[in-house]
Formats: C-alpha cells, structure tokens, sequence
C-alpha cells in the first residue's frame, strides 16, 4: 500500500474513474444492445443519434479508442439502414 498521501489520493481518483468509465461503458452496451434488438427502421433511426453521441462521448474520455468507436457507429448506422420499414 502506498505511503504517500499523493500516492494516496492517486489511488482513490483511479478508483473513482474506473468506476465512472465502467458505468458510462456498461450503460452505452446495453443501450447499443437495445438499438440492435429494435426492428422497426423508423424507432431505430430515432434511437441511432443518442446511441453515436454515447459513443463518442466515450471515446472522447479516452474510454474507448476513437476508431473503435468509429466501427461501432458505422456497423450501427449500416444495421439501420438494413433494417426494413
């Protein structure tokens, strides 16, 4: 354990990031999930803006990679437009 109150502090922002990082990363998942599972094109289309905006979101914290979250955006965007009205 560390000895430094520094150090000390260093560790618990980690902690609290890791922690934030986790629950914007589990809730964007799942809100991609959501969007996969819709079978309507026009609710999906509704729902693509948000879903990329919490993408970006994440890679801009450094969360994600900016090209990953640059394939997620385009394979949702081409399962959109797949979709049948």
């Amino acid at each position: 354990m560390a000895n430094h109150s520094a150090t000390k502090k260093d560790v618990r922002q980690s902690r609290k990031r890791n922690e934030r990082n986790r629950y914007y990363g589990k809730t964007t998942r799942n809100a991609i999930r959501d969007l996969k599972a819709i079978e309507g094109k026009s609710d999906a289309a509704k729902e693509l803006p948000s879903v990329a905006s919490m993408i970006d979101k994440l890679a801009k914290r450094g969360t994600i990679h900016k090209n990953k979250a640059a394939n997620l955006k385009s394979k949702l965007a081409k399962k959109v437009n797949a979709l049948a009205k």
